[in-house]
């Protein structure tokens, strides 16, 4: 069981705080804050847990090293542009949460490649050793991406009982993970109070896509939690009851943990 949080990096560097036309607070309003601390607990429960350290604005994690923006990166073409790409939020984004841009002009396709060679590699690199060494030591892997949502980005979602989702499971449609084990992931939120709803409006993206084969017993699944639930999304301050938010979500963490356990046996068969 791997569990991976890719947007919650907060360490900006230097040259993208002087560059950039937005305070380090606005530059942080795409940042996953604090979901690595929502999940810190999970290295008790025998699972693993990665976490970056740079920031989504620098380099996002969870998309693919080829979704260059030929609106940021100078000399990259437009062949090949998906949505993702033309609204600002390739690999190297253009824009933070809000559509607002991050610099005042381009980079050089040379600075978005270093970007990539220094963090985007290194991150993919110890997220797929980590998975081959969980095929090769227990026959499959489990993969838990941990991410959080806006608030506005549920304001026309319900769940199954006609409430606003808290936690949104995103599995593909059904393409990166067995069914039985979503199942699973979706009822242990659910024993901790958390209204849970599947793939709307988030059903994963690359990470989801690139390392969920359930044929090849791969098995990825991505968690989206409601940023207000926890947090002050404007000030990115946590709530007076943080801590209890953590435990809940520690001890959902803990039952998924679980759920790789007893499914080594199976699997060695």
């Amino acid at each position: 069981m791997v569990f991976a949080s890719p947007h919650s990096g907060r360490d900006y560097p230097a040259e993208m705080v002087q560059q950039s036309v937005l305070s380090p607070l606005q530059l942080r309003s795409s940042e996953d804050a604090h979901v690595d601390r929502l999940y810190a607990d999970v290295p008790r429960f025998g699972a693993v847990m990665i976490s970056a350290t740079y920031p989504r604005a620098w380099v996002d994690l969870n998309r693919h090293a080829d979704e260059m923006d030929p609106a940021l990166v100078a000399g990259v073409s437009r062949v090949g542009l998906n949505p993702r790409i033309a609204s600002g939020l390739g690999v190297i984004p253009r824009v933070v949460a809000g559509g607002r841009s991050i610099y005042r002009g381009k980079i050089s396709r040379e600075e978005a490649q270093e970007r990539i060679r220094t963090v985007w590699q290194p991150y993919h690199r110890l997220l797929q050793a980590v998975i081959d060494e969980s095929l090769a030591l227990f026959g499959q892997s489990i993969l838990i991406d941990c991410h959080s949502m806006p608030r506005e980005a549920l304001s026309a979602v319900r769940s199954g009982k006609g409430r606003r989702p808290e936690v949104v499971i995103g599995d593909r449609y059904g393409a990166s993970a067995n069914p039985s084990i979503v199942i699973e992931v979706e009822r242990a939120f659910r024993q901790q109070g958390f209204e849970v709803a599947r793939n709307v409006p988030f059903a994963g993206a690359f990470v989801t896509q690139h390392y969920g084969h359930p044929a090849r017993r791969c098995h990825a699944i991505q968690v989206e939690i409601d940023r207000s639930v926890y947090m002050n999304e404007l000030t990115l301050v946590p709530h007076s009851d943080f801590n209890e938010i953590c435990a809940r979500v520690g001890a959902a963490a803990e039952v998924i943990a679980k759920i790789g356990a007893e499914r080594v046996p199976m699997a060695a068969e």
